[in-house]
């Protein structure tokens, strides 16, 4: 199968962040698919270009045997709304050329992968010319995420955007949803024929932990790092609106007698005011660390004792999977859980964390507590969810699912 994957997110070899789809793309490969990917010149939390994209609007690689197409993306895209609005634009434009004039292969079908929701009209342009079907995935819901952090309050854009998702729901051949409360949404609000729609959640990837659990000197590291006597809470990801990292802070201003320690590992539009918050409040126990590659951050996480998932109290996001929380499972990592609804499911039935209300500091610092007066549970905890990960949410298996799916329709 000839497979095209537009995504612009997706991650060059040293990129941190969420990789489902490179390791997607792996196992499609070794199934004998050939794939091109259509991407974006930017990293999802990235404030400039690298050096070799400057002043071009397409570049074509070969990524671990797979063609990629790098398309432009503004870079105003992180400096405020508008900019972000912008690239997402200047990404559809660039990408719909690219897939009409630089992949070249006779293609069977074309997967888009969603947010940026504005993709769709690239896959749906790309389908019509191409004649082949298009399969729209669903990773987050927008416009509702957009709305509820507010980074979208402009009326016609929320109209717009609304009329682009109505539309693409009705043109897809397929939809694949990252959760079941997703696809609960779309048949119930969104009124989506259900026989369109499937699941392949967000996936725990075993290859590096697996290594890592087996090979890693967390002792030696943590003395490395100044952190062999610390209580050590782990967050990676986003550092941007959603994310709502204050809560961590807040959280850390009231563990100061404690030997825990918070340190957050990435990039994004609020990491600036996050650590001059620190520093206004006099914080010794917060350690920020830039965004490092996949392989290298799996090493924080399995030397931490705790793994923190975190998101802005909005009912949109109780919709919805934590990319990280699969992370920490897949390295024996109990989790703070700082998200409600479905992720507070998977948490509690794999028996693998503690939940605490988003932005109730006073129960984020009960909960810590808990875990420090009650250390054996850390072990028991981490080993529940990787379990419980390997039985469930094993990204080869879901790869292989996924493809069983989009076979049926071709």
């Amino acid at each position: 199968m000839k497979i095209l994957l537009i995504h612009q997110y997706y991650l060059e070899l040293e990129d941190p962040g969420g990789s489902r789809w490179n390791e997607i793309t792996q196992v499609w490969k070794t199934m004998g698919c050939e794939v091109t990917v259509i991407a974006g010149m930017m990293h999802y939390n990235g404030f400039e270009k690298l050096p070799r994209y400057k002043g071009k609007l397409f570049v074509v690689n070969n990524q671990e045997d797979i063609e990629v197409i790098r398309c432009h993306v503004s870079e105003f895209y992180n400096s405020n709304f508008i900019g972000r609005l912008w690239g997402y634009f200047s990404f559809v434009f660039s990408s719909i050329w690219a897939g009409l004039f630089k992949a070249n292969r006779k293609y069977d079908i074309v997967i888009v992968s969603s947010p940026p929701l504005f993709i769709g009209i690239s896959g749906y342009i790309i389908s019509k010319f191409k004649r082949i079907p298009l399969v729209f995935e669903i990773r987050d819901l927008w416009p509702e995420s957009a709305i509820d952090t507010g980074i979208v309050t402009n009326k016609l854009v929320i109209k717009l955007a609304y009329f682009l998702e109505a539309f693409i729901y009705k043109k897809a051949k397929m939809i694949n949803v990252l959760t079941p409360a997703f696809r609960t949404i779309l048949i119930e609000k969104k009124e989506v024929q259900p026989q369109k729609i499937i699941l392949i959640p967000n996936a725990a990837d075993f290859s590096f932990s697996d290594q890592l659990l087996n090979n890693f000197d967390s002792v030696t590291f943590r003395k490395q790092n100044g952190i062999d006597d610390k209580f050590v809470i782990t967050y990676v990801g986003a550092h941007g609106v959603a994310n709502h990292l204050i809560q961590l802070i807040e959280a850390a201003e009231n563990l100061q007698n404690t030997n825990v320690i918070f340190q957050l590992i990435g990039d994004g539009m609020q990491k600036k005011m996050l650590k001059e918050e620190v520093m206004k409040r006099g914080l010794k126990n917060v350690i920020f660390l830039d965004s490092v590659p996949k392989n290298e951050v799996f090493k924080y996480i399995i030397a931490s004792d705790l793994g923190t998932s975190v998101l802005k109290k909005v009912d949109t996001f109780k919709t919805v999977y934590s990319n990280k929380t699969f992370d920490y499972m897949a390295c024996k990592k109990p989790i703070l859980l700082l998200i409600d609804g479905v992720s507070r499911t998977l948490v509690e039935t794999a028996v693998c964390g503690i939940y605490a209300e988003p932005e109730n500091v006073n129960e984020i610092v009960s909960k810590i507590k808990y875990y420090l007066n009650n250390k054996t549970l850390l072990a028991q905890h981490g080993e529940n969810g990787y379990h419980y990960a390997k039985n469930n949410f094993d990204r080869i298996k879901l790869a292989e699912k996924y493809f069983d799916a989009i076979s049926k329709i071709l």
